[in-house]
């Protein structure tokens, strides 16, 4: 990967992207305490460049480019405008093993040896939320599913509608799963592709977990029969990358907390940081909650981190 201050061009949306060829973001796990996978980089607008192109083709979401870039328009960004792209990531607190799913972050974390893959998802809408705290174990796996509709989604469609199938064959270009899917030992749940690309980043799905149809497509050749997983809630990460700290946050989208500096607060005496901890900075992050990972130290940031005074002064030049 490029560190900040480099740019990257991806292939403009005018000139049609193929995302199959898109890159595969592996890194290589972390040393000792070190949990930060990745480097910012940059990218300048082009003419017919959507947000949601350009996250997806450099393994994002619409929502994570926006949020990083002080909540910059999906459809119609400035063209030339420079833009940070959060192609860094402090890796969830847990064991670094199988598959893990971090609910507000709307990312997937796929352990393989010394090798951690990432990809954006989709998740469950906030009255059919994707389970919370459930360890699984991919159960099989399966080219062009079928859906079988279960019966209260058949329901709803009906109710909405006024007509519902109760199954759509595998490879239909209406079938909700997409091509690629990964049956899980949660039942009614599943990891698998969309034939809503745009709903990645977006709670959308009926508790099913949806990635972007290039990323399932690797995704499932690379996990085999038998990986273990786990779904976890952490809207505040603090990570750690040569001596210096960082936080990471993320919009507690089921609600699970009274709010998000008491977590952080919580989080800092659980971790004993309160001697490291610039509290300034960290409540300037947690409002800011770009979900890019900020240095929370006293003193300049080191070289490549994202810099909350240059954020706040880009703010104040677009309000």
């Amino acid at each position: 990967m490029v560190g900040l201050g480099a740019t990257l061009r991806a292939v403009s949306a005018a000139d049609g992207r193929d995302f199959s060829r898109s890159p595969l973001y592996a890194y290589p796990l972390p040393h000792g305490k070190d949990n930060i996978i990745g480097s910012l980089i940059t990218y300048h607008i082009h003419k017919g460049d959507t947000l949601l192109d350009v996250g997806r083709w450099f393994g994002l979401t619409g929502t994570e480019v926006s949020d990083a870039n002080n909540h910059l328009d999906w459809w119609l960004p400035p063209v030339g405008k420079k833009i940070v792209l959060p192609t860094e990531h402090i890796l969830p607190d847990g064991p670094r093993t199988g598959i893990v799913v971090n609910v507000p972050e709307f990312r997937l974390y796929y352990y393989k040896g010394r090798v951690v893959y990432t990809f954006p998802v989709g998740l469950g809408r906030y009255d059919w939320r994707t389970p919370v705290g459930k360890t699984f174990r991919v159960t099989g796996k399966q080219h062009n599913p079928p859906w079988i509709v279960p019966a209260d989604i058949y329901k709803e469609h009906l109710e909405r509608d006024g007509w519902a199938e109760h199954m759509i064959p595998g490879g239909d270009p209406d079938n909700p799963e997409g091509f690629w899917r990964l049956n899980l030992n949660l039942p009614e749940y599943a990891i698998h592709g969309t034939n809503n690309p745009w709903g990645v980043g977006m709670e959308v799905s009926h508790g099913c977990i949806r990635l972007y149809p290039e990323d399932i497509d690797r995704l499932w050749h690379l996990v085999p029969v038998g990986t273990k997983g786990e779904i976890v809630y952490q809207p505040i990460k603090f990570g750690w990358r040569g001596g210096a700290l960082y936080v990471e946050v993320h919009r507690d989208v089921y609600n699970r907390y009274p709010g998000l500096w008491k977590l952080a607060q919580r989080l800092v005496d659980a971790k004993h940081l309160q001697s490291v901890v610039d509290y300034g900075k960290l409540q300037k992050a947690v409002a800011a909650m770009t979900g890019v990972p900020t240095y929370v130290m006293p003193g300049p940031p080191p070289p490549g981190s994202y810099n909350t005074e240059e954020a706040d002064l880009e703010k104040a030049k677009t309000s």
